[in-house]
């Protein structure tokens, strides 16, 4: 097979920096950078969730300098706007006179457009080595396949759990934090979470199914009922569909308060249940404030650069986490830490990923089958109410 010279897109380089030498295969290939990407990395570096990502890729791109070749077409040069970029840098690789190029993009748009000019195209192909691993796997196996560990089974219409100490039915229903599941899906969620020997879960499923709710019970257990861990931490990827957050007053936990309301209510919810008064401030008032040494919500970007230890950490809708990002975020984890990962990878709001290619199933894929690992699918006939079944049901 001949050379090949691929033309890398922004959007390649940023989910994975390393792609430069996967496609470079040693020295079998040629590597262009159009210049416009260039001005596109620029623009995004002051993104509070992209920076410490374009600066990784700019690390990459100035240790590789003498084997990349940058392309730009003078005569395109203009004022970079995001809805033009992409013609700059398709009239860049036509400029360029490269030998069949091969324009390197997940911007399906993108790929359409490089067709009508009569450049070949393909995405990354490190983006999509599996589809949607997190609902495939459900946390069951058939009882013909080989056990995963921290798996289920179905056994005469009952689970059974295939643990690392063997296999045990399970005909019992967990209560945490005055929680009962409403379906057995939940109640085995339940039991993975509180489940000792299991260091990190994962839990995928629509909206208003319970997995936020279930997970933070099973914090409040674990931390204040069972004192085995000294703190909760609530951890939000801020995807801003609206109000930027920059704009919006106050501090932090003032700005984050729009985007984690939900969260505070699915808490006091749990105290009318039973009193968490320890992660409260101020237990006895009318607006509560929690204890920051009990428990804190925090963006993601806080975490980069911490050392967490003693916690339960919940990572919700990781599904908004690209891969980069969840390994950067569970690398902060420390001795005894419990790690609830949850997400639904069919609400993507992150433009940078999709249903496939997140950090939820990043999880998914890597973590199968690792002896302190789990996942759980949550479903049912009935979720959090008759709208949200209409919903679900009609595929709205």
């Amino acid at each position: 097979m001949g050379r090949k010279n691929y033309v890398l897109d922004t959007n390649v380089l940023i989910e994975n920096p390393d792609c430069i030498h996967n496609l470079r295969n040693g020295e079998e290939n040629n590597i262009f950078i159009p210049y416009h990407v260039l001005i596109e990395l620029n623009s995004l570096k002051t993104n509070p969730r992209l920076r410490h990502i374009i600066s990784r890729v700019v690390d990459t791109l100035l240790a590789n300098k003498e084997v990349i070749q940058f392309i730009r077409n003078d005569s395109s040069i203009s004022r970079f706007t995001e809805e033009v970029v992409d013609n700059f840098i398709l009239r860049e690789i036509t400029a360029a006179h490269i030998d069949t190029p091969i324009l390197v993009t997940n911007d399906k748009i993108l790929r359409l457009q490089a067709g009508l000019s009569g450049i070949e195209s393909e995405e990354l192909r490190d983006s999509r080595p599996f589809e949607s691993e997190s609902q495939r796997y459900t946390g069951f196996v058939d009882p013909s396949e080989p056990k995963v560990p921290n798996s289920f089974s179905w056994h005469e219409g009952k689970p059974m759990f295939h643990g690392t100490e063997g296999d045990v039915l399970i005909t019992y229903q967990m209560n945490v934090w005055n929680v009962k599941p409403r379906n057995i899906y939940q109640n085995l969620a339940l039991m993975l979470m509180q489940r000792e020997d299991l260091d990190l879960v994962s839990v995928q499923s629509e909206a208003g199914y319970g997995k936020t709710y279930l997970a933070l019970a099973t914090a409040l257990y674990l931390a204040l009922e069972r004192k085995l861990y000294e703190k909760i931490y609530v951890v939000k990827p801020l995807i801003e569909l609206g109000t930027k957050m920059g704009y919006l007053p106050g501090d932090v936990r003032e700005k984050m308060e729009p985007y984690v309301k939900y969260i505070q209510d699915l808490l006091v919810k749990l105290h009318t249940l039973r009193p968490a008064n320890r992660i409260f401030a101020n237990p006895g008032e009318d607006t509560l404030r929690y204890n920051p040494k009990r428990f804190e919500i925090l963006p993601l970007a806080y975490i980069r650069g911490m050392n967490i230890e003693n916690a339960v950490v919940i990572v919700d809708e990781s599904q908004n986490l690209s891969r980069v990002e969840m390994r950067a975020l569970l690398t902060r984890m420390g001795e005894n830490v419990k790690c609830f990962c949850l997400g639904d990878t069919r609400q993507v709001d992150n433009p940078y990923l999709n249903d496939a290619n997140n950090g939820l199933n990043w999880v998914v894929r890597k973590l199968k089958g690792f002896p302190n690992y789990a996942h759980m699918v949550l479903k049912g006939e009935r979720s959090r109410g008759p709208i949200t079944d209409m919903v679900l049901k009609s595929k709205l």
